[in-house]
């Protein structure tokens, strides 16, 4: 469905760090890093596309959050959401909704909310049952 999505920064190093931890948690690989630009991007681990690009802004205006704006990533598991979300956190996001169950979304619902050091909102969103014990 989508080709890529792309979000702005104002400190490129900043939120390479982030965003390096987040995508690695997610499995997702780095496919280019051009800090003179500066842009970078990740692809899924297999190759090809969606991509994720992470931008100075062209116009050479500030980047700033969108409001009602967010990306959600999907998580192989529930482990995942909390190492991810962990992961961010530790790495300059911050907590926007702590991981747990979402029932309102749908009963299998499992997610997390952070924002990135520029306020982008992200989820991370797994859609499996709780694995049985």
């Amino acid at each position: 469905m989508f080709s890529h999505a792309t979000l702005g920064t104002n400190d490129f190093a900043r939120a390479m760090r982030f965003w390096s931890a987040v995508m690695a948690g997610l499995g997702h690989r780095p496919r280019f890093c051009d800090e003179t630009r500066p842009w970078a991007g990740w692809e899924p681990a297999a190759g090809g596309r969606p991509l994720f690009l992470l931008v100075a802004p062209q116009d050479g205006a500030a980047a700033s959050a969108g409001n009602g704006a967010m990306l959600a990533f999907d998580c192989e598991s529930r482990a995942m959401v909390r190492a991810v979300h962990a992961a961010g956190l530790h790495h300059g996001g911050t907590d926007a909704g702590a991981p747990g169950p979402r029932p309102a979304y749908h009963p299998d619902y499992y997610g997390a909310y952070l924002r990135d050091p520029d306020g982008n909102k992200l989820a991370l969103a797994c859609h499996h049952p709780a694995p049985v014990q």
